[in-house]
């Protein structure tokens, strides 16, 4: 299903309809302030199954990323933030940023990796952070990745839609995607790597 919602201006309505079927345990493709993402609630094991499935991760050795609706969230999910990383988050939250911390206790044993580390985003898109506000809790973040050996990542949600109808419940469709991932920044050893240069310039 291809569902359409204005970027600038969600729909309430067709943002209940994406929760509605995320708390169900359903897969949608959606939006961020970088690339298309790939994700479900969670708190679904089955559909964080599902989506691995999809991409050919092992749960337990990939690097996954869970979007969060703000700092205060994404707190919950990692060991306690120093001073220094929390004045960074700050500084370059919401963006293009996937920020590794230590994973903290509250995470759900199907996002448990081997590392206890987790990706965590905040985007700066108007789709995603209704449907986080709205579920109340993260959902999972795998980007969708082309096949196409000239274009890295999908950028149209029609061309989007072809290859993946059959394969997640919901398409949505927010506008054209960039074609540049985030830049991920780890913070789980204490000082700051950039381990992926990406969308957006870090403000250290």
């Amino acid at each position: 299903m291809l569902l359409e919602i204005n970027p600038e201006n969600p729909d309430n309505r067709k943002i209940d309809q994406v929760v509605e079927l995320l708390k169900d345990g359903g897969v949608i493709i959606y939006p961020t302030d970088t690339i298309y993402g790939l994700g479900c609630d969670i708190f679904q094991r089955k559909a964080v199954e599902r989506i691995c499935r999809l991409r050919n991760l092992n749960p337990q050795k990939a690097n996954l990323t869970i979007i969060c609706k703000d700092i205060s969230q994404l707190s919950e999910y990692t060991q306690q933030i120093d001073n220094s990383h929390f004045k960074l988050l700050k500084r370059n939250l919401p963006g293009p940023f996937t920020f590794i911390l230590k994973s903290s206790r509250k995470l759900p044993k199907s996002l448990d990796n081997r590392r206890k580390t987790l990706g965590l985003r905040i985007p700066d898109n108007n789709i995603a952070q209704a449907v986080i506000e709205k579920l109340g809790n993260p959902i999972l973040s795998i980007s969708l990745k082309s096949d196409d050996e000239i274009r890295e990542y999908f950028t149209d949600p029609y061309e989007i839609h072809e290859d993946y109808e059959k394969q997640v419940d919901i398409v949505i469709d927010g506008g054209m995607g960039d074609n540049s991932p985030s830049t991920v920044v780890n913070l789980s050893e204490g000082d700051i790597e950039i381990i992926r240069a990406g969308k957006g310039e870090l403000i250290e």
